[in-house]
């Protein structure tokens, strides 16, 4: 940080312009380390005119534990059209070289410092509550199947901090892992409105998604023998994909719908990225097959 003229001014590195031949690296590969949140904004833009500088000085707050690039839709269309920016202001967060978040048009300057914490919560960063240790501790009694004792634990987490994104999200996996995927989508519902759009619960809708989908999931081995028959029949590598996901194959089913998007991205609406978000979204950020999944497709994307 420096000083000039009574005023505090970001470091040099922290905020910059990015243009399509340096997005790869100062987007997609940067966040792999630091999330990166993408302003896309025009000189004729009147709301980015505002919106600009308040998430510069909310980036900047941070210290480090978000990067931001803007990104001139007029200078750099192949960008925006390749992200679908139908409209400015529009603004993306990415962590691990894909969007995780992100909004369209002005928002509340109390807005701008949330979604900012969120960004850096998704990447890790500290979410604060003082009831670290018990989360701890029902997630590892989750990760060792005592879907029951974590449920109770996450749902006592809760009496003390209602607002607690993480023990919310968490009780929703635990009724997952129960088989109780009515409850979990009760406990999702009933999520505080503040809380709702947090990406603890996103990750946890996405779970959700995949258990619904695993009850419908074909035999594996049909479906191989159909995707061996005929690469190009989409639909059943799709559902190879889905299969291969609900009995825990999931780096396997992160393979297919790779294939698939390189075979042919639009296919169903860009269903197989889709599915890949979801998968991706389910899991830990850091999670060596979401790494590996996300940089893939980032480079069919970009390429």
């Amino acid at each position: 940080m420096l000083e000039l003229g009574g005023q505090t001014q970001p470091a040099p590195d922290l905020i910059k312009d990015v243009y399509e031949a340096d997005f790869m690296a100062e987007v997609v590969d940067a966040s792999q380390t630091v999330p990166v949140i993408v302003d896309f904004w025009a000189p004729w833009c009147g709301p980015c005119k505002t919106l600009g500088p308040a998430l510069e000085e909310a980036v900047t707050r941070a210290k480090g534990a978000v990067k931001m690039a803007k990104v001139n839709v007029d200078e750099n269309q192949m960008i925006a059209s390749q992200l679908r920016v139908q409209s400015i202001p529009t603004v993306y967060a990415f962590w691990k070289g894909q969007p995780v978040d992100g909004f369209q048009g002005a928002i509340a300057p109390s807005e701008i410092g949330a979604f900012v914490d969120r960004v850096i919560q998704a990447a890790g960063g500290d979410a604060g509550g003082g009831l670290d240790d018990a989360i701890a501790a029902a997630e590892e009694m989750l990760e060792q199947g005592a879907a029951t004792d974590a449920a109770q634990t996450f749902a006592a987490i809760l009496q003390e901090d209602e607002q607690n994104a993480t023990a919310y999200a968490g009780l929703v996996r635990a009724h997952i892992a129960m088989d109780d995927l009515d409850q979990a989508e009760a406990i999702l519902n009933g999520a505080p409105a503040d809380i709702s759009n947090a990406p603890e619960l996103e990750a946890a809708h996405a779970a959700l998604e995949l258990a619904r989908q695993a009850a419908d999931a074909g035999p594996v081995g049909e479906l191989q023998a159909k995707v061996a028959a005929d690469p190009d029949d989409h639909q059943a590598r799709f559902d190879l994909a889905q299969a291969l996901h609900a009995t825990g194959q999931t780096e396997d089913a992160v393979q297919q719908l790779l294939e698939l998007f390189r075979r042919d991205r639009e296919w169903n609406d860009e269903a197989a990225k889709q599915q890949l978000f979801t998968i991706f979204e389910a899991l830990k950020p850091n999670d060596p097959i979401v790494l590996n999944g996300r940089r893939k497709l980032s480079s069919m994307i970009f390429a």
